[in-house]
């Protein structure tokens, strides 16, 4: 009895030592693939061509898949254990997947999602929040947040997401890595749960840009051509606005390497809202159905995206959603089934908006220009961190991301160091279509923004420096305000008070100029555009308004260059063609 006794507690301690080795080794795996995989898989590629054929041109890497791509004989889960219950598995593989190992790459698993894809923060309460290598007390951003975690952990040389609103620009941006939202439909969605159908692409993330390009060229079957140098690079100031870091830290960095590689005259700054209020005219509609809503263009384009991205989620998930309704607990399930019923108008207004953004930003940029703009306003919030359901921190987040989201434009996140120990990024955007451009542009920008970035980062810039261009935005900012109010005076103090502390911002001096001129001080008004022209070869602005104020003194001559130099600079410009032809036929 007592050997009996003596064998049984034996059993018991090799039961518990090997409970105790099976936990520490699976800590040790969560460890490893910080909490990016939801199944681990393995899709080989064909064999290789015989010479003298060239190889594959994905050989040797590998690569893995959020969970909603469809790879035959697994359920794909869509970050819902619900979904994942509810669903048989595939009966074939994706079409982006098939592309991609057909390539030469080796698919090994597929990777964590926000639940049913439909958050920008990278969390789970089902399956856990990946572990965001490049800053672990931070979320990893989502929705395609495993994905981006298997990248920068170097788990995969590159990895497949969705991006709707930002799917896969937040998390690249919050994990330090390459980022690429594609033209919408510029690749195929077969075998792909859909979220929003107007706005969803299928993006991808990698650490190396040449990965990255590759890639592009396999998913976007590009054919050969030349590549070519950006005639000009916008930077979106009131964007830039929005963002919670020293402006200089991002701006500067691109604005050094821009001037290094492609020249200063490549660079000019946009006011993206004021143009989008010109450019997307159904906007102007929206505002009149959302009366409550008065903020700039660029913050209701963050109100139009979502109304978009509810409506279509509910209407392609309706079914589901009513069937499994009583254990949907979540508060993104709550917010999905509390969607009311949207009018027809108002969606139909909303894809007039989109159309017009695809013009706009087609117009704006044309076949080789780029749009710079913040990936977020925001570092990456601290895990459980009530911030990142703040108001301030949805709507600037929106803001940004809504802008390729509606146009359907391609855009790249690129990372450009660290502040605060926190991953920070900036975003190129180009006209529809023009994938393959970006791609290249981002190769060959990329050693040059990183060499800037390592600059900035160790620079020993001055807090009062900083502090002073900050005042300086400020102060601009509420003369703008007064300017709209027709505060003039005191719109002119406010731009007095910024050129003061800092007076090498052309921006200030145009400004001070248009209020000048609503006041009839046209001397006062040609002094200050001529500073501005001097600070900017390229402000149209200030050319416009130095003619007018020269129109008003009598100086026809030069009034009529100003405005010709405009139209140099801005062929399309209607103010300056019809000033300079009336003043032809006029005075010469």
């Amino acid at each position: 009895m007592a050997s009996h006794a003596a064998n049984l507690w034996v059993l018991l301690g090799l039961g518990l030592a090997g409970i105790l080795l099976m936990t520490k080794k699976l800590k040790k795996n969560i460890k490893e693939d910080f909490g990016a995989f939801i199944e681990k898989l393995q899709l080989l590629p064909p064999p290789q061509p015989a010479p003298p054929k060239a190889p594959h041109p994905l050989t040797a890497l590998t690569f893995a898949v959020s969970d909603l791509f469809d790879i035959e004989g697994y359920v794909s889960g869509f970050g819902h254990p619900d979904w994942a219950r509810t669903h048989d598995a595939a009966s074939r593989t994706s079409t982006v997947v098939s592309t991609l190992v057909d390539g030469g790459a080796t698919c090994v698993g597929k990777t964590a999602v926000d639940e049913l894809a439909y958050s920008i923060n990278g969390t789970n309460k089902h399956y856990g929040t990946p572990t965001n290598p490049a800053a672990p007390a931070r979320v990893p951003g989502g929705s395609s947040s495993g994905a981006a975690v298997s990248v920068a952990a170097n788990l995969v040389d590159f990895s497949l997401g969705i991006d709707t609103v930002g799917g896969v620009r937040v998390p690249s941006a919050f994990c330090g890595i390459l980022g690429f939202r594609p033209s919408y439909g510029a690749v195929s969605h077969m075998g792909i749960i859909p979220i929003s159908t107007s706005l969803d692409t299928v993006g991808w993330f990698a650490k190396d840009p040449s990965i990255l390009r590759r890639v592009g060229h396999v998913v976007l079957q590009l054919p050969f051509a030349v590549q070519r140098s950006p005639r000009q690079i916008i930077i979106a100031d009131d964007c830039f606005e929005l963002l919670k870091v020293p402006v200089d830290r991002v701006v500067q960095v691109v604005t050094k390497s821009t001037e290094k590689l492609f020249g200063r005259q490549v660079l000019k700054h946009e006011n993206l809202g004021g143009y989008f209020d010109s450019k997307v005219p159904s906007l102007k509609g929206f505002h009149k159905t959302n009366g409550e809503l008065k903020d700039s263009s660029i913050r209701m384009l963050a109100n139009v995206v979502q109304l978009l991205q509810r409506h279509e989620f509910k209407s392609n998930h309706k079914e589901w959603i009513e069937s499994v309704k009583p254990t949907l607990e979540s508060a993104i399930s709550t917010e999905i089934q509390e969607v009311v019923e949207i009018e027809e108008t108002e969606i139909e207004n909303c894809k007039s908006i989109r159309n017009e953004m695809r013009s706009a930003i087609n117009s704006l940029l044309k076949d080789d220009g780029i749009l710079v703009i913040p990936t977020t306003a925001h570092l990456p919030p601290k895990l459980g961190a009530k911030e990142m359901f703040s108001e301030d921190y949805q709507n600037c987040a929106y803001s940004l991301l809504s802008i390729a989201s509606l146009s359907g434009c391609c855009q790249v996140t690129v990372p450009l160091g660290y502040h605060d120990k926190c991953p920070i990024s900036v975003s190129f955007i180009a006209r529809h279509g023009g994938d393959r451009f970006l791609l290249d542009l981002v190769q060959n920008m990329y050693s040059s923004l990183q060499e800037q970035a390592d600059i900035a980062s160790k620079s020993k810039v001055s807090t009062n420096t900083v502090s002073q261009e900050q005042s300086a935005e400020i102060a601009k900012e509420k003369g703008n305000q007064a300017y709209k109010d027709k505060q003039l005076q005191k719109a002119i103090g406010f731009y007095t008070e910024a050129i003061k502390l800092n007076g090498n911002n052309a921006t200030y001096y145009s400004n001070r100029a248009a209020a000048y001129l609503e006041l009839g001080s046209f001397l006062q008004a040609e002094a200050d555009c001529t500073k501005a022209i001097n600070l900017d070869k390229k402000n149209v602005k200030a050319y416009l308004r130095r003619g007018t104020a020269r129109e008003m003194l009598g100086y026809y001559k030069e009034a009529i260059e100003d405005f010709q130099y405009a139209l140099v600079l801005e062929p399309t410009n209607k103010r300056a063609s019809v000033s300079a032809d009336r003043l032809r036929k006029v005075f010469m």
